[in-house]
């Protein structure tokens, strides 16, 4: 695959561009940058994935104000409202437009807080067909009541969601109701009607992220 990077102020968008002509486009807020990518699974499905970073994690991904789940952490801003509108308003735009792929499917995809992200963007745009929450902290304070309440858009057609088997014997009692909360926010999408998939894989929450993602990838993209 070909990569390019695009700066827009703060922001980094890492883009990797399959060698045939693509067909979706796949964003993506990864935990580390040093998390790799399938690229073959991605020349396979023709996608392009655009890697974003410079976002404030704790700040931007979060959809509202909520307090911190550990002693030496920070409380969670909840800006995620004012983040999805640079993402969908500004970022996406120019990269489309750099890259020539515009009118392409979109899919957004992400990891622990980015996993909530990426639900919370579906349900409050229709710019996104496809959804990859790995880990996903579908525990956060109130959201799936939120859920329940402003479902994801109806362009969804397709979501992934998985968290590790060890992720629920945290002893954080708002981290330990992850496994509950995505069982609960996957059966909430099928009951709209979007084709779905819940995998428990061994291991804590981190563990093994590059075949993680590997998963929910293949699911968005090639089953």
């Amino acid at each position: 695959m070909k990569e390019r990077r695009i700066e827009k102020g703060r922001y980094t968008l890492t883009c990797l561009i399959p060698r045939r002509e693509p067909e979706e486009i796949i964003y993506l807020h990864s935990p580390s940058a040093d998390l790799r990518l399938p690229e073959d699974l991605l020349e396979e499905a023709g996608a392009v994935c655009v890697s974003v970073s410079g976002e404030d994690w704790n700040g931007d991904l979060t959809p509202w104000p909520a307090r911190k789940v550990f002693a030496r952490g920070e409380d969670f801003a909840g800006r995620g409202e004012e983040y999805l509108a640079e993402l969908t308003g500004e970022m996406m735009p120019l990269a489309e437009k750099e890259l020539g792929a515009e009118g392409l499917r979109r899919g957004i995809a992400g990891v622990s807080l980015s996993g909530l992200f990426a639900v919370y963007a579906a349900c409050r745009t229709d710019l996104f067909e496809k959804i990859c929450s790995i880990s996903g902290s579908l525990w956060y304070d109130g959201f799936l009541d939120y859920l329940k309440s402003h479902p994801a858009s109806s362009a969804v057609r397709r979501a992934y969601f998985s968290v590790g088997s060890r992720e629920k014997n945290t002893r954080n009692p708002r981290m330990s109701r992850v496994e509950e909360c995505t069982a609960k926010a996957e059966g909430l999408l099928r009951e709209q009607g979007v084709e779905t998939c819940f995998e428990i894989n061994p291991g804590s929450h981190f563990a093994d992220g590059e075949e993680r993602l590997r998963k929910g990838l293949r699911f968005i993209l090639l089953q």
